[in-house]
């Protein structure tokens, strides 16, 4: 299959142009006659030149998938039938990966498929959860109020998630700008006052012969140091491909300390919005389970998840697996089970992911109040100790010159 480009005119006469799939040449013909357009001029499109940058460019932006998620909405809202939507956002939209795949959906769409089959082709943009709210927006003749929804998750679930990821950049920046000022000074500073030291034949005071000494080993050890650095390196990685590895890797992050409260916080906000939004939505509660577990992004959370779907399929209740899993606090277990015995799970889970997203504020800040002081000292105390070993023997001599 082809993208090919037309211009035309409709039935009622109004000139227009687009884009359509198929095989030839005179297949997009026969296509654009089943949809009463005069065709004036019809060519296949060039192929763009994509450049894929992994970690940069392999996803599509937040801030578009929101912004066309909102535009179907308003669009959908206010009657527009589904393929003219497409068209529309799609011609319009700035970003080539996503104009591709909005171009894509709607082709698929004019052949006869259903917006939510048409998005499953196209698994790397639209996750599970979106497909499946589309899918029950669909289903239950609300398409518009899902998508509007669809789009406060996403905004505010980016939201929780890049201050999760900012609060965990911070101290690991200031670490390893600490450690390649340390390794700057063992390595460059200290051997050129240590040479000088003893060209003088200066009597070195004990802070100084220490400080000296760490240097020496360093640079004798460098080599295997590097070769310890990198060999970790690839036990990690070959852990990560282990059944395992992740799951440890995700255990630490939930249970660690300090960080591990913000991770916590931030996995039931995730959760529960998520959750929230698929049951109000009215997907089913075990298909809803089985979605939140998949895109919950922690392997803790998904096994603890997957334990209560279980468990719900055995004919028990929500709450009871969940309290037995022991990662969701006891206030977030009552909550929903409030919320299931009124029949109101929905909004409570609403409410309580409202909750947890200023928790997840107040974490973060107390986090960085708490490892501000303690990494400041522990670099103060390791450069300030190299400096003060190095311009020691200079007072020493001084006074020995007096």
């Amino acid at each position: 299959m082809a993208m090919w480009q037309w211009e035309g005119t409709t039935g009622d006469g109004n000139f227009a142009r687009g884009e359509i799939e198929a095989a030839d040449k005179a297949d997009a013909r026969t296509k654009l006659k089943q949809q009463s357009v005069n065709i004036i001029k019809l060519k296949k499109k060039q192929k763009e030149i994509e450049l894929n940058i992994p970690g940069l460019t392999g996803g599509v932006p937040v801030k578009s998938m929101v912004i066309f998620t909102r535009q179907m909405a308003t669009m959908i809202d206010a009657g527009l039938p589904l393929v003219q939507a497409l068209d529309l956002v799609g011609n319009s939209e700035p970003n080539p990966s996503l104009k591709k795949t909005i171009l894509g959906v709607k082709a698929s769409v004019e052949g006869g498929s259903s917006f939510s089959d048409a998005l499953k082709r196209y698994p790397k943009i639209f996750e599970e959860l979106y497909i499946n709210l589309i899918q029950a927006g669909e289903m239950g003749g609300i398409l518009d109020t899902i998508m509007n929804r669809l789009a406060e998750y996403i905004e505010k679930a980016a939201e929780t998630q890049k201050k999760i990821k900012g609060a965990m950049k911070y101290p690991l920046t200031v670490l390893s700008v600490s450690m390649l000022i340390t390794v700057g000074l063992l390595w460059k500073v200290v051997p050129t006052f240590a040479a000088t030291f003893t060209s003088m034949g200066a009597k070195l005071p004990a802070i100084t012969v220490f400080v000296v000494g760490i240097s020496d080993g360093f640079m004798a050890k460098a080599p295997f140091i590097a070769g310890g650095l990198a060999a970790l390196g690839v036990a990690y990685s070959l852990a990560m491909k282990t059944k395992q590895g992740p799951y440890f890797r995700d255990w630490l992050l939930f249970h660690g300390p300090i960080i591990g409260n913000v991770v916590q916080k931030g996995a039931v906000a995730k959760f529960t919005r998520t959750l929230g939004t698929l049951v109000a939505a009215g997907v089913p509660i075990i298909e809803a389970l089985a979605i939140v577990g998949k895109t919950s992004g922690n392997l803790v959370v998904e096994r603890a998840v997957d334990y209560t779907r279980n468990k719900i399929m055995e004919g028990r209740n929500v709450t009871g697996p969940l309290m037995e899993t022991q990662i969701f606090p006891v206030m977030v277990v009552q909550m929903i089970a409030v919320g299931e015995a009124t029949g109101a799970m929905d909004v409570m889970l609403g409410k309580i992911a409202d909750f947890y997203d200023s928790e997840v504020d107040e974490a973060i800040d107390g986090m960085t109040a708490m490892m501000e002081p303690i990494i400041m000292l522990v670099l103060g105390v390791v450069i300030g100790t190299v400096m003060l070993a190095m311009y020691m023997p200079i007072f020493t001599m001084g006074d020995n010159i007096k």
